[in-house]
């Protein structure tokens, strides 16, 4: 795989698309630790990735912080910004990626050299995805990725 720009959805592939909240509104989420450090070994790769997200959430902003990406939120198509953000690197979709899980994804995974789903992913995404993964959305999929475009 020659990927320069990796691209991945949140809910349901950094998380398992739980969301849990408290009596004021606060969500929570939880991620898996191994794709942070996939992250950072992808990094060291050379390859920039993006979180791009229908939701804004300040707990999606907090990760891509943490994990030291850059996040776009409240997107109503994530191929426009996928767009917006391979010409800004001078890169072809043809060198970028999308892991993503559900038919807000679709759009985008159909114009990306790659598209990638978690094993959990819905139907219509299992069914266009070049790669299906073996693990589902927020136990490690981007770890998984890491192994993948590494080997």
């Amino acid at each position: 795989m020659n990927i320069k720009l990796a691209f991945y959805d949140f809910d349901g592939v950094m998380t398992d698309n739980t969301v849990f909240i408290n009596d004021n509104g606060e969500e929570f989420v939880k991620v898996n630790r191994s794709d942070g450090l996939a992250v950072r070994l992808i990094s060291d790769m050379g390859i920039k990735q993006f979180i791009l997200s229908t939701e804004k959430n300040k707990v999606v902003s907090k990760r891509a912080s943490k994990l030291g990406i850059k996040c776009f939120q409240a997107l109503d198509d994530k191929l426009v910004k996928a767009k917006e953000i391979a010409n800004k690197y001078n890169v072809s979709l043809d060198e970028t990626c999308f892991i993503g899980n559900d038919i807000n994804d679709l759009e985008v995974m159909k114009e990306v050299g790659y598209s990638i789903c978690p094993a959990d992913a819905s139907k219509e995404v299992r069914e266009i995805a070049t790669t299906l993964l073996t693990t589902p959305g927020g136990f490690g999929v981007i770890r998984e990725f890491f192994e993948l475009i590494s080997n």
